[in-house]
């Protein structure tokens, strides 16, 4: 038998396929983790001013024209609105201007992404001084000192969606990628929630009574978890269900290479480039990073979204995976 026929045997045509489809990851991987974090800066952040009603629209304007586009400022109310506003989420951080004197109060919310506050307070910092003033900082939702840099939050949800999709494949492989039948499938997605369930519960308990990274609802955290670890491990099932086993790379695809470095847990959504900034919130890592931390730090607040993206994908996953199980396949051609 010469060299050729023995590497026609040994690597078959399918598994080249799949060589070279796992080649496709590993580049995509690359571009899309350095395409995103290489250079992380603000853009159009979500920003508040209040300010006497003569000065605003100058400051807004100022702060507006700041090289790169940082800001996206706008005037608030009062104090108390603009501190509502940053704790709900709606806000990055707001300036409030000293009408008696020349000390001005930023806030800022490190909780959600500690690089995100200290480049509004570089910016500001640098803005006020060019007007002779100063500022004082004020963090109203600060990352525990457990936490450092916001990041447990973010590693947290990573962990949890690396289980939903292990869990599933180990499904698939021991027992075909498609569920044989209604049933089984049935039996496949319950199991895929027990999971869940363990998975999201450990999760919450190491990162919380254990070592003490976040803050926040102990259960709050639980059910995050149970509906993470579900929403991948079903979205996981149906692509296998669908593709066999490219599912496993299409899954490490979606969840991995796409929701990682998009998810706003390194460097947060306003500090991604726009195509990471546009898919996170739609994906599982940043959906799941955005409730973990609103749970820890913001009393629960802005997560209707983010849970309902969850859902989504749980319901799409678990609605494919049963649709898939009623398909017959075909037969085995005879030899």
């Amino acid at each position: 038998m010469t060299f050729l026929d023995e590497m026609k045997t040994a690597v078959t045509p399918r598994a080249a396929l799949l060589v070279v489809g796992v080649l496709v990851l590993q580049w995509l991987f690359i571009a899309s983790y350095v395409g995103a974090l290489h250079s992380p800066a603000p853009k159009d952040v979500p920003f508040g001013v209040v300010a006497p009603a003569q000065a605003a629209p100058r400051l807004v304007g100022r702060l507006d024209a700041l090289p790169g586009g940082p800001l996206d400022p706008r005037t608030v109310a009062g104090a108390a609105e603009a501190r509502r506003q940053v704790m709900n989420r709606d806000l990055g951080g707001a300036l409030i201007v000293d009408a008696r004197g020349r000390k001005d109060t930023l806030l800022v919310a490190s909780g959600g992404g500690t690089v995100l506050s200290s480049a509004l307070t570089t910016l500001i910092d640098r803005a006020e001084k060019g007007q002779q003033r100063t500022v004082r900082v004020v963090d109203v939702a600060p990352a525990s000192a457990q936490d450092f840099d916001g990041l447990s939050a973010f590693y947290l949800v990573v962990g949890w969606c690396v289980g939903g999709y292990l869990c599933a494949s180990i499904l698939a492989i021991s027992a075909g990628s498609r569920a044989a039948n209604g049933p089984r499938a049935v039996i496949r997605l319950a199991s895929m929630a027990l999971y869940s369930i363990a998975g999201g519960l450990g999760g919450a308990v190491i990162v919380g009574p254990l070592l003490g990274a976040l803050p926040g609802s102990v259960l709050g955290l639980w059910g995050l978890g149970a509906l993470v670890v579900f929403s991948v491990g079903a979205i996981t099932l149906a692509l296998q269900a669908l593709t066999g086993i490219v599912g496993i790379g299409l899954a490490v695809l979606l969840v991995v290479i796409g929701g990682n470095p998009s998810a706003g847990g390194a460097f947060p959504l306003q500090m991604l480039p726009p195509f990471w900034r546009a898919i996170g919130p739609w994906l599982p890592p940043g959906a799941g990073t955005w409730v973990a931390r609103s749970i820890a730090y913001f009393d629960g607040n802005a997560v209707i979204g983010p849970l309902l993206v969850l859902s989504g994908w749980a319901v799409v996953g678990t609605v494919i995976t049963l649709a898939m199980s009623t398909v017959r396949r075909r037969p085995a051609p005879a030899v």
